[in-house]
């Protein structure tokens, strides 16, 4: 493909961000008693519901939980600082993603991560995957005063790289934010399935697995 440069969405593309939430919502329902009479099932789902595959924010979330549920003694900016500091230690990588980074990088690609979201927040998350020495940039969207689908944003880390867009892979789960806006800027796209893509885009790279990108840009 003549692909010199692997850039990556963090969120539903190299963190199985679904998997990890639910970890990390069954293990705060168990740590907190103001919410043992709420039967923890039940609270998973609603978190969920009301998280919206992350596109709102968790201060919103505890405070119409507080309300729903009438939980007593608890505020929800303690609940929102426990998920500040404890999601990270329940962050899971999809299938094969160190050994699809490590043989990428093996054979010379330069690698980025290019994700929205609070800066530490997602940083603490990348970390933990325990893939961080692999990458040569990470440009985050608060760090950067840009957000994706922003063009600048995909500049910025292709001109950190020193490659052109016609030579880097954006590889993402969003058919806005990650396909269709690397595009935009010239460069391939490689779309991470899952249940909340729609079917229809148009990208260059279609995937179930991490592990199938190897075959796409080493053969």
């Amino acid at each position: 493909m003549g692909i010199k440069a692997v850039l990556f969405d963090l969120d539903g593309t190299l963190l199985d961000r679904d998997t990890s939430l639910m970890l990390f919502v069954r293990d705060q329902h168990n740590r907190y008693p103001q919410f043992q009479t709420i039967e923890r099932d039940f609270f998973m789902q609603r978190f969920i519901q009301l998280d919206n595959n992350g596109y709102v924010w968790k201060d919103k979330v505890y405070q119409q939980l507080i309300a729903e549920f009438s939980i007593q003694g608890i505020e929800w900016n303690e609940l929102l600082n426990d998920y500040l500091s404890g999601f990270q230690r329940h962050c899971v990588g999809f299938p094969n993603l160190l050994n699809m980074l490590t043989q990428l990088k093996n054979n010379g690609l330069k690698l980025a991560l290019v994700s929205n979201g609070f800066g530490q927040f997602q940083y603490d998350n990348f970390k933990a995957l325990g893939i961080a020495h692999l990458f040569n940039e990470v440009l985050i969207s608060e760090w950067e005063g840009l957000r994706k689908p922003d063009p600048a944003i995909f500049m910025r880390v292709l001109s950190k790289l020193g490659v052109e867009p016609k030579e880097a892979l954006f590889v993402g789960d969003h058919p806005e934010n990650d396909i269709r806006a690397s595009q935009a800027v010239g460069m391939k796209a490689a779309l991470k399935q899952n249940d909340a893509v729609s079917s229809g885009v148009d990208a260059e790279i279609i995937i179930d697995d991490l592990g199938e990108l190897i075959q796409y840009i080493l053969n």
